[in-house]
């Protein structure tokens, strides 16, 4: 394995067990709201490395979080989505800027609009597991899926931005250790 290859999985690694102790020590839970900053790590890597280690970062840090709250259930599985979304959104748009010789973060009107689309559609998404968990295992009711939806979208956005604003220099910080695209993805 490369060196390049060794410091990207190596800060995935990284990334991923600081999604899990910001996900369960440095989050503030009231029913289906929740504010925290477990989505820095995945914009982050976004930034650094696209779509697919983001989504990784996003979907390994989540399945610890779950495992270590809830343990294994059916719907597992479905509590990975949304934070994958996230990666997903902001990782293709990163990459995206990256092929056309510029930085996302360069461009701080597209890097935050693509921020908080990207947290619109996580809460979307959210909203989306909790029914679908509520009804699977049998607690649906339409206050406690929907009644918090619009504080949770604000919630939602706010975060998003402050994230946004901590991604940046934790990101340049990064690439300029040595930890960000190889070279020649430049």
């Amino acid at each position: 394995m490369s060196m390049s290859k060794t410091k990207r999985l190596s800060t995935d690694a990284v990334l991923t067990a600081l999604y899990l102790v910001l996900a369960m020590f440095v989050t503030i839970k009231m029913g289906n709201l929740r504010f925290s900053f477990a989505s820095l790590p995945i914009v982050v890597c976004a930034l650094l490395y696209g779509p697919a280690d983001a989504c990784i970062v996003a979907a390994l840090g989540e399945f610890m979080n779950q495992m270590l709250g809830y343990g294994f259930t059916v719907t597992t599985p479905l509590w990975l989505v949304p934070p994958a979304i996230r990666g997903l959104i902001i990782g293709l748009t990163a990459a995206a800027a990256l092929k056309k010789g510029t930085r996302l973060e360069k461009n701080p009107a597209k890097y935050y609009s693509i921020c908080i689309l990207a947290a619109i559609v996580t809460t979307l998404a959210n909203t989306g597991v909790i029914w679908l968990d509520s009804i699977i295992m049998g607690y649906y009711t339409f206050a406690y899926v929907f009644g918090d939806f619009l504080v949770r979208l604000v919630t939602g956005i706010i975060t998003a931005a402050l994230v946004g604003i901590i991604a940046v220099p934790v990101s340049s910080a990064l690439e300029k250790s040595g930890f960000g695209p190889a070279p020649a993805a430049q």
